[in-house]
């Protein structure tokens, strides 16, 4: 059966798939579409398996709300070329789409949802890597709800940041969520500060104030110093507010007779560990490889 363009371009537009691919699943299948769409499907499948293991560490974060609540979701890419690139931003998009529309967070759970046009989430995102060649991965998503406001904000694609208020508006919620994107605190306030990083510290700045050989009831004032401003530095309400050092954030919120009840905080690629490439030992690698004499 002969292969006609229109026939190439509906595959296309079906799969994402090069035209090339196309063009040789619709000789292979005789020019059935659906069988061809199906045998690229699977290709694309065993593509995405093999890129499974490469480290996806860059990417971004997209963020919506309806007022009610927010969904933040962060999707990677393996560089930063593939994260500014449309079908990428359009499959992150739909994504966040869909958390904010379900309330579902477990990525496992999001992989077999619909993502609008008949394919699951999964199948759109094996379809993404066969077109753009390299790993995709829905990493974390998370949802703040509020009956008070929501605020949100994006630095670039890069970080996104979702505060929920009680008391206040959005204006003032959107400003403490680029606090949040900018200065990272660790929690609200120092209720939210884990048990075990407290005592760490404790020990820490014990051990540093016993070394200077004051006395005991020193040591415990310089400890207590030292703990108080810790909690300062990584608690929200503590910190001095991003656009005005003279204030912190906690009197900023006492002032509009607001408190911050919950934050999320995304950076695309944290806690990632990203292999680290030497070009030049890697060009020096395969000239060897070359030179080496080959097996019989």
């Amino acid at each position: 059966m002969a292969i006609t363009a229109s026939m190439v371009k509906e595959l296309r537009e079906r799969t994402g798939a090069g035209m090339m691919e196309c063009k040789k699943a619709l000789v292979e299948a005789d020019g059935d579409l659906d069988a061809a769409a199906e045998a690229l499907r699977k290709a694309g499948a065993a593509k995405a398996d093999k890129k499974a293991g490469r480290v996806a560490a860059d990417g971004r974060v997209v963020i919506k709300a309806n007022g009610s609540k927010a969904a933040i979701v962060e999707v990677n890419s393996e560089t930063d070329f593939v994260a500014k690139d449309e079908n990428f931003a359009a499959f992150a998009d739909a994504v966040t789409g869909i958390v904010l529309a379900t309330g579902e967070t477990d990525v496992a759970a999001l992989a077999g949802q619909d993502i609008g046009d008949g394919r699951t989430v999964e199948a759109a995102r094996t379809e993404l890597i066969q077109k753009v060649g390299e790993n995709i991965s829905v990493r974390r998503a998370e949802i703040v709800a509020s009956d008070g406001p929501i605020g949100f904000y994006t630095h670039g694609a890069r970080i996104g940041a979702v505060v929920a208020l009680e008391g206040g508006d959005e204006t003032l919620a959107r400003d403490i969520a680029m606090h949040v994107a900018a200065i990272n605190p660790v929690c609200v306030d120092e209720a939210g500060v884990p048990a075990a990083t407290l005592a760490t510290e404790k020990r820490i700045f014990t051990e540093q104030a016993e070394a200077s050989g004051k006395p005991a009831e020193i040591v415990e004032k310089m400890v207590t110093g030292r703990v108080a401003k810790f909690l300062k530095e990584i608690t929200l309400v503590g910190q001095p507010f991003v656009k005005d050092p003279d204030t912190t954030v906690g009197k900023l919120l006492k002032g509009a007779g607001a408190s911050a009840t919950s934050f999320v905080r995304f950076e695309v690629g944290e806690g990632i560990e990203k292999k680290e490439e030497n070009f030049a030992d890697e060009v020096m690698k395969q000239i060897e490889d070359a030179k080496a004499p080959k097996g019989l």
